[in-house]
């Protein structure tokens, strides 16, 4: 069973964000220099919302507004949902699904630790069965080895 926090132990935890009253153009241009689809909006310590690419394109692009007058604040979404790390890569695509949502913020005892992307979800799923069907392709050829070995490495045991 993947978890969260494996993805994130793979990825890395680091996350990017700016502030309520940072411009579209300001939060775009970290975006760009980041090469990231999103941001978090962050108010102190707390997560007001998600500012991406979708946002900026519908809410700006198509409203004719201006990119270097309007705030994140205004075209950000909210409310935030968020998961845990322990919760399961299932747990995670459901609620991203669920809730149409391609960035989820992962938050222990109340403190941000990441961000996970559906990209980072997917990847984690394909790789998931891509094991899966190796250890099976193993038993199936009787090499007990080398699917005892698969195991391991997708528990990260040796």
């Amino acid at each position: 069973m993947i978890t969260v926090r494996k993805i994130l132990g793979t990825k890395g935890g680091s996350v990017w964000s700016v502030g309520p009253q940072t411009t579209a153009y300001e939060a775009l241009q970290l975006m760009a220099e980041r090469d990231v689809g999103a941001l978090l909006v962050m108010d102190c310590d707390n997560v007001v919302g998600i500012f991406s690419e979708r946002d900026y394109a519908r809410k700006v692009i198509l409203k004719g507004k201006s990119s270097k007058s309007t705030f994140v604040a205004e075209l950000m979404s909210a409310p935030v949902f968020y998961i845990e790390p322990d919760k399961t890569i299932e747990d995670c695509m459901a609620l991203m699904t669920a809730k149409r949502m391609r960035h989820l913020p992962v938050i222990e005892k109340g403190a941000l630790i990441g961000l996970v992307s559906i990209g980072d979800v997917v990847n984690a799923l394909i790789t998931a069965q891509k094991v899966t069907i190796r250890d099976l392709e193993n038993y199936i050829t009787g090499n007990e080895y080398a699917a005892e070995a698969g195991q391991l490495a997708a528990s990260g045991e040796k």
